[in-house]
């Protein structure tokens, strides 16, 4: 069945929430205008997964979420209500540790003679002879020799006569050619089994005989703290259980793959999304090999949706300027890009010094991000990718000595420059193995050699030169490039390009890491002048977007990726939408705000613990905490301290969980290795004081809350407006159909009360009408979803193909509003379908105090928007039923947003 995507909605599956789960909401998501399901991992995970993410069969799908007869039911729902099922999928790395996953398990016994050896990305060969050979296995949770002498690692005999080392919950195998040396020829019985293996348990001899024994293994086990400088094999970002996988081996890409070609085959699956995308070596290649696979299948899918050709999505960060590669064969990508452009143009501009300023003045810490952002990279280079970056330079010192004339660059001079140079790049990586790049590729390393000569001391220039010269592919650079046209001879038989291919891949699966680690999980959590501005997508320091800035971002993504998803929240943010979107008025106001937080800082200055000379909470982690009891308080309380309380109570354990979280993230105070629970105690010490009910606070928190909450609603609607019909495919995360004040995971990824959202819906409340209370503003932004989502589905053609045409707006209130249209193709003689789209932005100081969500007609004075003729005409406002009347050229902002601050009207 051919299902025309229109909005997505993902779910998240798991043990409590399964495919029958989902079948049960399927005519809720088709009432509420829903085209796909958009689905997390569900291929077999990790014994107890919240997320999928940590697969350990790709062969198999998880039986905790309901197995193939559960998917099978869910699909038949889906297809009654004529939608679809696009599928996250996770090609970069698959969970491992003991003998959970079975091809890992084989690999442990195994080593290198394991069938599944290809599957895991391991760099086999160490200088160290004990260690060559052996995959180090940083499993266990105290250092090695204690657990041996404490008698942690034990070895055990299963039923079917195997041996295996045991550590708590996990077990790992003990070779087959070692049975024979502990048990003698032949199979012993229980008894006589029981009794050899004592040996390996008496207290004196025990771990002396053990420890032989595990020395002749293909793994090296260890304390998982040896991950960082240790690893042999290619990890997910830094965590330590997480392997990567070699999709690049077509091999390995079809076994990993299979099920998931069949699915699609079958019609199970209509679509995929690639979950970090730029882990894998060869992105684009991957890419092009999905699609070529996938379309290689659409002749055994069902009649109805083989002429459908599937959707492909990627996970990618894109910095700000930068584009997907247009050789990849892809929709677009899962919209963190669309959710960074949402939060520059919801943002005032003018608040962006002033609110850094108060975050100096207030912290004592600096302000400019590019001097944290720096320091970050350099701190977690240096403490979680150590191993990472010796691989790294071992590949360009061996591609140093496949020529002659670079034998002379040490491989310590090459680990210097390739420091630097690492550290400089400010995108997730380039694409390039081996083969070239594009100009914006190009420029990328140029800037990054720039910027790390500055950091290299003379004597390594030269190569800090080679060094670009092979990132650059070969083509001498300005600045002192070598060139690398001449042969200049071979020191031995390897073969220089495919050193240096291996050697790019390497440098990129370390930047795109390192960039992850550093900004969204270290600076996002240690500097903050406003926390909304931190989200996963956005860059630290971007400036805000004006509304010509913004209509370009839409005129490029309708004509590179109309398909793209569009994104306000996801599994993966730090902060819900309408979190942000309230905390973003706190730019408009900045004046204000610095007020109330010196205030604020006053009053709870006698709460403050006593630590070491010094007193928790650091500023730093005190202006972060005020942000975010400001983004997760609920509005539209009784104005009484019982319902303060209670409200108090109900958000402390999720905000106590985000704070301790965020220390370690930060890594200044605390951090995930060597946790300063000291101080973690104290700033909890000091939350739990300043909600309690004999603190004044609350009450002050709710004060500014009710102030900002008119303004935020405005953000909210405009945010979801914008969502719904600028070019792309809006997603909607489960529950952020109403408002969503989450905070980053696991809050983010709680259970929904969806039978609540579906009464919510069947209401058919009037968004004018749920706009006049906070406690109904659920209700307004579903009903916004909904009528929106309704008219997409009478014309889908208009919002993935039709014109992106920005609205010209005049007057002085004119910076306040966004206005767009999207046009579709008119027959002749007739006025081309067309949908004119009007957003407020930047509403609190037009709001008077008291206000509704809404610019008042006086705010908008003489504000006029300019309707070209052939969109000149009577019109459908949607949201509010209104009939109206707009003639070609400047018409009064105020006679047209007069019930909501969003309007989208099509022609009747």
């Amino acid at each position: 069945m051919h299902v025309t995507p229109r909005a997505t909605m993902r779910l998240q599956f798991n043990a409590g929430f399964t495919f029958d789960d989902a079948a049960a909401l399927v005519g809720y998501m088709h009432r509420l205008g829903i085209s796909h399901v958009y689905a997390s991992p569900i291929l077999t995970a990790r014994a107890g997964s919240t997320h999928g993410y940590d697969v350990i069969d790709p062969t198999r799908m998880s039986d905790d979420i309901g197995g193939r007869a559960g998917l099978e039911r869910l699909v038949a729902v889906l297809r009654r209500h004529e939608m679809g099922l696009i599928l996250d999928i996770v090609p970069n790395h698959m969970a491992v540790g003991g003998d959970e996953n079975p091809w890992w398990a084989d690999l442990l016994a195994k080593g290198e003679a394991s069938p599944h050896a290809r599957v895991f990305d391991i760099d086999w060969r160490h200088p160290d002879p004990e260690r060559d050979g052996k995959i180090h296995a940083p499993f266990l949770g105290e250092d090695y020799d204690r657990a041996l002498s404490s008698g942690a690692l034990r070895l055990v005999r299963d039923d079917a006569g195997r041996l295996w080392v045991t550590v708590h919950d996990r077990r790992f195998p003990i070779r087959d050619e070692d049975l024979p040396a502990i048990f003698g020829e032949g199979a012993p019985d229980a008894a006589e089994a029981d009794r050899l293996l004592a040996r390996y348990h008496e207290p004196e001899s025990g771990p002396r005989a053990l420890h032989r024994l595990l020395d002749r293994q293909h793994y090296r086990l260890a304390w998982w703290r040896t991950a960082a400088d240790e690893v042999n094999w290619r990890r997910f970002f830094d965590i330590g259980e997480l392997a990567g996988v070699r999709v690049e081996d077509p091999e390995v890409f079809e076994a990993t793959h299979g099920l998931i070609f069949e699915l699609y085959a079958t019609g199970l699956i209509d679509g995929l999304r690639i979950d970090h995308i730029d882990g894998l070596a060869d992105p684009g290649g991957y890419c092009r090999r999905l699609r070529a696979r996938l379309e290689d299948l659409r002749d055994r899918r069902p009649a109805a949706a083989a002429d459908h050709a599937p959707l492909i999505l990627v996970e990618k960060i894109l910095a700000p300027g930068e584009r997907l590669p247009e050789d990849w064969p892809v929709e677009g990508t899962t919209g963190y890009d669309f959710m960074a452009e949402l939060g520059g143009l919801l943002h005032d501009p003018s608040g962006r010094m002033p609110l850094r300023s108060l975050w100096r003045e207030v912290t004592g810490e600096p302000d400019d991000p590019e001097i944290e952002v720096e320091a970050a990279r350099r701190q977690i280079l240096a403490t979680a990718f150590e191993a990472d970056l010796a691989r790294t330079v071992r590949a360009f010192a061996a591609l140093a000595r496949s020529r002659r004339r670079d034998r002379d660059l040490t491989t310590a001079a090459l680990r210097r420059v390739l420091t630097e140079v690492v550290i400089q790049v400010p995108v997730y990586r380039i694409y390039d193995t081996g083969d070239g790049h594009d100009a914006a590729d190009d420029a990328t390393i140029a800037g990054a050699i720039d910027r790390a000569r500055a950091h290299v001391v003379p004597g390594d220039r030269p190569a800090l030169e080679r060094l670009a010269d092979w990132l650059h592919g070969g083509r001498a650079i300005e600045g002192g490039g070598v060139d690398a046209s001449a042969e200049a001879g071979r020191t031995d038989e390897a073969d220089p390009d495919m050193l240096r291919r291996a050697a790019l891949i390497r440098f990129q699966q370390l930047t795109a890491p390192l960039a992850a680690k550093a900004v969204e999980d270290t600076v996002f959590y240690r500097q903050a002048p406003l926390l909304s501005c931190n989200e996963v997508g956005s860059e630290p320091g971007a400036p805000t977007l004006s509304p010509a800035a913004f209509h370009q971002a839409c005129i490029d993504r309708w004509r590179r990726h109309p398909m793209g998803l569009l994104a306000t929240a996801t599994h993966d943010h730090k902060r819900g939408p309408d979190n942000r979107m309230r905390l973003a008025v706190l730019s408009e106001m900045v004046e204000d705000w610095s007020r109330t937080v010196k205030a604020w800082r006053r009053m709870n200055m006698p709460s403050q613990v006593s630590l070491d000379g010094h007193t928790a909470p650091h500023p730093a982690d005190e202006l972060m905490l005020y942000q975010t009891l400001i983004g997760v308080w609920p509005a539209g309380l009784d104005a009484t301290r019982a319902a303060r309380n209670t409200a108090a109570g109900e958000i402390l354990p999720r905000v106590e969980a985000w704070w301790r979280k965020a220390l370690r993230e930060g890594k200044r105070r605390s951090n995930w290795v060597e946790p300063d629970t000291g101080y973690e105690a104290a700033c909890l010490a000091f939350l739990q004081t300043i909600m309690g009910s004999d603190s004044s606070f609350p009450e002050a928190l709710d004060r500014l809350v009710r102030r900002i909450t008119p303004a935020a609603m405005v953000n909210t609607l405009a945010q979801t407006v914008l969502q719904l019909t600028c070019p792309g495919i809006p997603d909607i995360y489960r529950g952020s159909e109403v408002l969503d004040l989450s905070l980053v995971d696991p809050d983010n990824r709680r259970p929904v009360d969806h039978a609540r959202l579906a009464g919510l819906l069947a209401a058919e409340t009037e968004p004018a009408a749920a706009l006049e209370s906070p406690r109904d503003h659920d209700a307004a932004k579903q009903a916004v979803i909904a009528r929106i989502l309704a008219l997409r589905a009478r014309d889908p053609a208009l919002f993935l193909t039709g014109d992106y045409l920005p609205l010209t707006v005049t007057g002085p209130a004119a910076d306040h509003l966004l206005a767009f249209a999207r046009v579709g193709t008119a027959t002749a003689g007739t006025q081309p379908p067309h949908a004119i789209i009007l957003v407020s932005r930047l509403a609190d100081r037009l709001i008077p105090e008291g206000g509704a969500p809404l610019i008042p007609a006086e705010g908008w004075a003489d504000t006029l928007i300019e309707i070209p003729g052939p969109l000149a005409g009577h019109h459908h406002e949607v949201l509010t039923g209104e009939r109206l009347a707009l003639r070609e050229g400047g018409l009064a902002v105020s006679g047209l947003l007069t019930r909501l601050p969003v309007a989208v009207m099509t022609a009747v």
